[in-house]
């Protein structure tokens, strides 16, 4: 493992603290009785105190030393007075552990007393101190000069890497989790005040269904079965009511082996839940009135800004049938149209599509291409093709469509609901124009049919309506994220790639290959300037770092990034 400077210095400040018999990772209780936030809010000169927390500042000044302690919920200034902490003739304490032997980010345990000094502010005068854990990798805190900042942490892929440095050294991004909580909680309070019990289903599962989605694969070894990471849990909250509760909920972890982006996760957390003698009317009703509490109770108001848009989460929300909604951004009626009508309009309108795609997936193509970016304020999309629900009854009205509604925000969907489908024999039927799509090439179609799904409907279940939400989703518009990344303490990443001392002759010719990406190897020896002999070398080292491929094509040989 190759050290920095400052590194290879804190291991040997950690080698002289042992030598002076100070343990820098004790194990003992240290007895904190105030938290910084607690001082500020209760402050008496006189008063005595415990805190503990990381340095983030110190300020040397002979004698005498002023430094801020960050603790879990703020930052509080701390005085050390060698005369203070050395009340003998032995200085050492001071001189020696505090002023050469600590560092920034390390723990420290501090009794004291408060005071306000004279440009008023409140302050710990430190009576004694312990270190409690050494930072042997200094935080990448950044300076403060003259009111501005400097070398501030916030290259985004460093931070996710690194959330513990991110958190240390970023107050605002542990206030986006704070929020998190507080969004969890207030959801969860909200139907348990309404009555419904909070339970936790499967996830590992025989067949992925609820969904259609990609899945995770693994693997039994004592029943030698394949198992499927969850997609959905709503087929198991279904046999719930099956089995007699009038209404369940569960925040779960659904993992799909699909692409990453600024709003998609592998891993990522969803609500769902299922009420029955309802229908999706009145969950649209009980949506709204959910939404806002939460809003109310992460940001103190119903108001939310996300990017350049303000938004109401503040009930009732608008309602437009999906029909209607075509109809209003296109000039095009779906009522009654064949699939190769709507296929044939689709390309009128330059949407990409092609003849896998039934009927349901065309419509949702015209929407989400056409329609949906306009939906900035909270709006309900209602009645879906039936095509595109296939665990959603029938439409009352309208046998082609479904009870179904989705929220949008800001252009994205952030809850799907239904009025649920309880014909045994229906479902059943959907499930197999589901395989059929699948067999055409529909890769959102689902390719299983859950027949012990099947059996627990055909022991009845009663009216339910079932709602989903994107806890992910609902959090980035509740704190200003664009990204998903930022809401999710540990992001999916790629690997890290370890850093590779590179030759000149290698340096020459991938900082060339950098701009382009991929390049003529003929055009890239040209321009690296090298010798045959410099080359052969700078190419084959590229390769042997796992950093470039050398690729044969048609038009001759490709050198392109890895």
């Amino acid at each position: 493992m190759q050290l920095s400077e400052q590194e290879l210095v804190r291991r040997e400040k950690l080698d002289k603290l042992r030598a002076l018999g100070i343990n820098p990772y004790p194990a003992d209780l240290y007895p904190v009785n105030h938290t910084s936030k607690q001082i500020k809010s209760k402050f008496e000169d006189g008063k005595q105190v415990i805190i503990a927390g990381r340095l983030m500042a110190i300020n040397v000044q002979g004698k005498a030393s002023f430094a801020q302690l960050q603790d879990s919920e703020g930052r509080i200034q701390v005085y050390f007075n060698r005369d203070e902490i050395c009340i003998g003739e032995d200085k050492s304490k001071y001189n020696d552990v505090f002023k050469k032997l600590l560092d920034l980010g390390d723990f420290v345990g501090i009794e004291g007393t408060l005071f306000t000094t004279q440009v008023g502010e409140k302050t710990v005068m430190v009576k004694d101190f312990k270190l409690l854990s050494k930072a042997l990798k200094p935080l990448p805190i950044p300076k403060q000069k003259d009111g501005k900042t400097y070398d501030a942490f916030t290259d985004p892929e460093q931070r996710y890497r690194q959330r513990y440095a991110d958190l240390a050294v970023n107050s605002h991004v542990k206030e986006v989790f704070i929020k998190r909580t507080k969004l969890f909680n207030a959801m969860r309070q909200f139907f348990n005040d309404a009555g419904y019990f909070e339970v936790e289903t499967p996830i590992l599962q025989p067949i992925p269904g609820g969904a259609a989605a990609r899945p995770f694969i693994t693997h039994h070894n004592s029943l030698d079965i394949p198992l499927y990471m969850r997609i959905a849990n709503e087929l198991y909250l279904k046999r719930l009511i099956v089995g007699g509760f009038d209404g369940v909920y569960e925040f779960s972890k659904n993992f799909r082996n699909e692409g990453m982006d600024r709003t998609h996760n592998p891993e990522f957390t969803a609500m769902e839940i299922y009420v029955s003698y309802k229908d999706y009317n009145w969950m649209m009703d009980f949506c709204e009135q959910l939404l806002e509490h939460c809003a109310m109770a992460v940001n103190g108001t119903s108001e939310a800004t996300f990017g350049q848009h303000n938004i109401s989460f503040k009930a009732p929300y608008k309602r437009i049938t999906m029909r209607d909604s075509i109809l209003e951004f296109t000039g095009f009626d779906i009522y009654n149209k064949s699939e190769d009508e709507i296929r044939a309009a689709a390309k009128g309108m330059h949407i990409e599509v092609d003849e896998t795609m039934g009927k349901g997936k065309l419509i949702d193509e015209i929407f989400g291409e056409k329609c949906e970016g306009n939906y900035i304020q909270p709006t309900f999309i209602t009645d879906y093709p039936k095509e595109m629900s296939p665990l959603c009854k029938e439409h009352r009205e309208n046998p082609e469509l479904t009870e179904r509604f989705e929220l949008m925000v800001c252009g994205k969907e952030i809850a799907n609901a239904y009025s649920e489908l309880n014909d045994p024999i229906d479902q059943r039927e959907r499930f197999e124009h589901q395989l059929k799509l699948a067999k055409k090439g529909d890769d959102e179609a689902t390719e299983f049919i859950d027949e012990d799904f099947l059996r627990a409907l055909e022991y009845g279940m009663p009216p339910t309506s079932g709602m989903g939400i994107g806890m992910d989703r609902l959090i980035m518009f509740l704190t200003n994220n664009q990204s998903i990344q930022e809401v999710l303490f540990f992001p999916q990443m790629r690997p890290e790639k370890k850093k590779v001392d590179l030759s000149d002759n290698e340096k020459a010719i991938f900082e060339i290959l950098k701009s382009q990406n991929r390049m003529d190897l003929t055009v890239l020896k040209s321009q690296s300037g090298l010798s045959n002999k410099g080359w052969d070398k700078g190419i084959k080292g590229l390769g042997k770092h796992g950093l470039t491929k050398v690729e044969k094509t048609e038009d001759g040989l490709y050198v392109e990034l890895v």
